[in-house]
């Protein structure tokens, strides 16, 4: 193989066949193919695109550069589908650590492969961290046996699976060619496949919030998960949901945990988080064979929910991955409580008309609950509760715009700001919009 000449055809806007594409793939994994190499191999995707086979083989072998996990003899019994969801991400999307114990619930085995924050988004693996004890990175056997047991665990990609995608997206993020469709798709659904999954849906969000804001090209993201993920013998559906709010109440870390926590205990209930997870939940459980159609598995979904089912699920997995045994009973006394909380108002009273949720995030970023840099530690204490949403009352005398979780003053006061500039009060009503938009691959 001449690396360069392969490169030249893909710049040039020519086709490269599967083996071709399976054999950079290995080069990229073993080294052989350079860090020079592989940014301008990613940049001529960047510029040229990939066909619709070319997605397909590139998502394959990546999958293949490292383990991929079987689950037939995890004593999981052939009426147990493996199921997971992926969420291009959002602010306050805590989504995963409900669906994953809901799912278990309701009899799927749900080994859930999560990331970190990425840029203004939240990551779960960060949430989850906040939980003392808890181990996001277990190794691929204990991975099967807590999932054999708890029928669940949310963890961090492990170095033995898709190892061609971690040094691709690092050449990726240092050559600015992450905003690529055909590498997003690639990524997103090796690290899927390699963990064995039998379905998938895909949470893609759209708005001022999330990665892709554009309606259409995230619609253009969720029809090629789709078709790659079948390409690759792996059932999948798209949901495109609303994120030009806050998903929830709350943004950060402890505190999406706690509210997480209070949606499976029954003690809070926010309607668009609750309806977004049912609705993914459903995809879910049709595509496994758990459900007949899509009513009959958001009701399936709401009844493990509502009877404490998927909260006992939760409670055994960060027991099994090292979490406190009471977390659901005394989560504040085991999640950490930032020093100072204080209420923001905006500078006059009205409606929230719009808000630029991209900021918010960076808000939060800004008080130390995400990342500027990879080697950024993260301060889970910090963050946002009691969220305004759109079409709500704020202002002194009313709601805040937000209740602000601060490590010092100075920090509150730049988050205090930035929320006063992110949140646009008008006087008039505002029309909800629906959080689930369309469905693509049914």
């Amino acid at each position: 193989m001449l690396t360069a000449e392969l490169i030249r055809r893909k710049r040039d806007g020519g086709e490269l066949s599967a083996g071709e594409i399976e054999e950079l793939v290995t080069g990229v994994s073993d080294g052989t193919v350079t860090d020079a190499q592989v940014g301008a191999l990613a940049m001529a995707i960047v510029w040229r695109g990939m066909t619709g086979a070319e997605r397909v083989a590139l998502t394959g072998a990546m999958t293949r550069s490292g383990e991929v996990l079987d689950w037939s003899d995890a004593g999981l019994g052939p009426a147990r589908p493996v199921l997971d969801k992926h969420s291009t991400g959002g602010v306050g999307d805590k989504v995963s650590l409900l669906l994953a114990p809901i799912l278990a619930a309701c009899g799927a085995a749900v080994p859930m492969i999560s990331g970190r924050g990425l840029g203004h988004t939240g990551g779960t693996l960060d949430k989850l961290e906040a939980i003392p004890g808890y181990d996001v990175a277990p190794s691929s056997d204990v991975l099967r046996s807590v999932v054999a047991r708890a029928g669940c665990a949310i963890v961090g990609q492990t170095a033995s699976l898709a190892p061609a995608d971690r040094r691709l997206y690092a050449v990726r993020d240092a050559t600015a060619t992450v905003e690529s469709i055909p590498l997003i798709v690639a990524s997103i659904l090796s690290k899927k496949l390699a963990a064995g999954l039998d379905a998938l849906v895909m949470d893609v969000k759209v708005g001022s919030g999330a990665f892709l804001p554009d309606l259409e090209r995230a619609r253009e993201l969720a029809q090629a998960i789709v078709e790659v993920a079948g390409g690759n013998g792996m059932p999948s559906v798209a949901l495109l949901t609303d994120m030009n709010q806050v998903l929830g109440r709350t943004a950060g870390n402890a505190v999406e945990v706690t509210e997480a926590i209070d949606h499976l205990t029954g003690a809070a209930s926010d309607p668009r988080l609750r309806e977004v997870t049912l609705a993914l939940t459903a995809e879910l459980l049709v595509l496994g064979g758990l459900a007949p159609d899509v009513d009959a598995g958001g009701e399936a979904a709401a009844r493990a929910l509502d009877s404490g089912r998927a909260a006992e699920r939760f409670a055994a997995m960060v027991g099994e991955l090292g979490g406190p045994a009471d977390l659901l009973e005394r989560s504040r006394r085991h999640l950490r409580v930032a020093p100072i909380a204080g209420e923001v108002f905006p500078a006059c009273a009205g409606v929230v008309a719009e808000i630029d949720v991209r900021a918010v995030g960076v808000a939060i970023i800004g008080l130390g609950g995400g990342r500027v840099r990879e080697t950024d530690g993260v301060d889970h204490s910090v963050g946002l509760t009691e969220v305004a949403a759109l079409g709500e009352r704020v202002g002194p005398g009313e709601r805040p715009l937000a209740v602000v979780h601060a490590a010092d003053t100075a920090s509150f006061e730049r988050a205090a700001a930035a929320l006063r500039d992110a949140f646009l009060v008008g006087d008039g009503a505002v029309a909800g919009a629906p959080v689930v938009i369309e469905a693509l691959g049914r």
